[in-house]
């Protein structure tokens, strides 16, 4: 299976500002990132499927590929207490820990990395069982970070060493037990 996996445009938010499962709205600028990705993805999917995070969901719909189904796996990192805070307003004494191994040590009321790749490998694990030739997903940074770590075997702890931008499209292939997994950069 083919899966087209794609970052949202960005978003209407300070850029110090922890916002993974807020949900935050668009810059201007999104028909002109939209159109964009409209040039380089295909119209043939067997599926699309979107984080529920209007950022995603958004994208998915106005591309006219097919129906959106939502799947919450697919949401971004979960920061809990620190949701719409600035990154230098949270307490050292609660950063700090986080810090030092966020693969284990959720943020507090959040999840850790450890959960989150779990969420999306369930996801990963359960879309190889479907009779798909080519996928679409719109999802976040650290979802696509996730697939990187499941597809390449890649130590969670290193996930953040793989930059993702906003817009970034990535291809990754799987076989129906999810025994291949290749991944083949796109741009």
């Amino acid at each position: 299976m083919e899966i087209h996996l794609i970052r949202h445009t960005k978003p209407n938010i300070a850029k110090n500002v922890c916002y993974g499962q807020s949900d935050v709205g668009l810059l201007d600028s999104y028909d002109l990132e939209k159109s964009e990705f409209s040039k380089k993805l295909s119209q043939n999917y067997d599926a699309v499927f979107s984080s529920p995070l209007s950022r995603c969901l958004r994208l998915a719909n106005d591309l006219n590929i097919g129906e959106a189904l939502t799947d919450k796996r697919l949401m971004e990192y979960n920061f809990g207490q620190w949701e719409g805070r600035a990154w230098d307003e949270i307490p050292k004494k609660e950063l700090d820990p986080w810090m030092s191994d966020f693969v284990n040590y959720p943020a507090p009321d959040g999840e850790s990395l450890k959960l989150m790749f779990e969420r999306v490998k369930n996801f990963i694990d359960e879309l190889s069982n479907k009779e798909y030739n080519k996928v679409l997903i719109v999802s976040h940074s650290v979802v696509i970070r996730c697939f990187w770590a499941y597809t390449l075997e890649i130590p969670l702890q290193n996930l953040f060493r793989i930059k993702v931008e906003f817009g970034d499209i990535w291809q990754f292939n799987i076989d129906s037990q999810a025994n291949y997994r290749s991944f083949i950069g796109m741009k």
